[in-house]
């Protein structure tokens, strides 16, 4: 098999051969036809991850066959086209994971190889509205964006929604999911190229966020919203404060700005704000999100597609986020 492993951080991933896989008990060896890249792996391969380790094959996101199992799996999956949960060892409650979580692709081997081992319950059948480039784009993203949005948002049709930062993998995602919702869209972006992106996809408008009236284009065009999801944080977090509606919500799934600058706690009891945050999703989630991408046919944006063999171009791409949607790269 062909693998993908980070040796160091800053340093280009190395194209590995290593021998062909063998499924321990309960697991099934896949042979991936694709593999998806998430914001996750350039923080890995640039030192800003916690947990690092030499050697291991990176990639959350993944599509491909069932070729082998082994012991104690049901050898009706042999054959089956699959896409994998990549949120590993949730725990019993739906409310937050627990002490086992962790995330496929660090510490243990993840998709940008030509084949991988997992437990077969992290297995599901890929939707049969989606090509191998679309499948391998939706789970870690998708995930992240379905938890965020109705687990933990609680977004209802008819609401306003503002979603910061639109373009990533899982904003775009948060975009088709409410709009699929019938809630009522806009997007903020650092791209106007972005932006009309985002409204010929189903969004009421948008606003760039490197001018400082966009706040108040906002609230002049759409209100105050019901609900922001936001992944930045960052020294702009008092603004979404300030923006959101009485009694509205701010869920965060990432602070890629870092911590807010300042919190000003007298408004979130005024407002009677639920500020929430979000991760990944639980199994519960996974199957959720995956029966509401059938239902609604929402296929994932794929913005480029690689070879593995070009995985670190793939990679240096993100450095600037000049996506719209995913990196998908074409395993075989």
């Amino acid at each position: 098999m062909k693998a993908l492993v980070i040796k160091e951080p800053h340093q280009p991933l190395e194209l590995q051969e290593r021998a062909d896989l063998e499924g321990g008990s309960g697991e099934a060896v896949i042979k991936l036809k694709s593999a998806a890249l998430n914001r996750r792996d350039f923080w890995i391969t640039q030192g800003m991850y916690p947990g690092i380790e030499s050697e291991v094959i990176l990639g959350s996101d993944g599509a491909g066959v069932v070729s082998q199992v082994g012991e104690g799996v049901d050898e009706a999956w042999l054959g089956k086209e699959v896409i994998l949960n990549p949120s590993l060892d949730w725990g019993d409650h739906q409310a937050a994971f627990g002490d086992e979580f962790s995330i496929l692709g660090l510490p243990v081997d993840g998709t940008f190889a030509t084949e991988i081992k997992i437990r077969v319950s992290q297995l599901h059948a890929k939707p049969d509205h989606l090509d191998w480039l679309e499948a391998a784009a939706l789970p870690l993203a998708g995930l992240t964006a379905y938890r965020a949005l109705f687990s933990q948002g609680n977004l209802e049709a008819g609401e306003t929604i503002l979603i910061t930062g639109v373009g990533g993998g899982v904003a775009t995602f948060l975009l088709q999911f409410a709009v699929a919702a019938k809630a009522k869209v806009w997007v903020t972006s650092s791209s106007q190229d972005k932006i009309d992106r985002a409204i010929s996809m189903g969004a009421h408008g948008g606003f760039l966020y490197t001018n400082d009236e966009w706040p108040t284009q906002l609230l002049e065009a759409a209100g105050a919203p019901s609900i922001i999801v936001d992944s930045a944080a960052g020294p702009t977090y008092d603004t979404l404060i300030d923006l959101v509606e009485m009694g509205g919500r701010i869920v965060n799934f990432g602070a890629t700005l870092g911590p807010p600058d300042i919190l000003e706690m007298r408004k979130v009891f005024w407002k009677q704000l639920r500020l929430q945050g979000s991760t990944m999703g639980s199994p519960a989630d996974f199957e959720a999100m995956l029966d509401f991408v059938t239902k609604q046919a929402i296929k994932p944006v794929v913005d480029a597609t690689y070879p593995l063999e070009e995985g670190n171009e793939a990679i240096a791409q993100m450095k600037v986020s000049p996506q719209f949607g995913k990196y998908v790269l074409e395993v075989s």
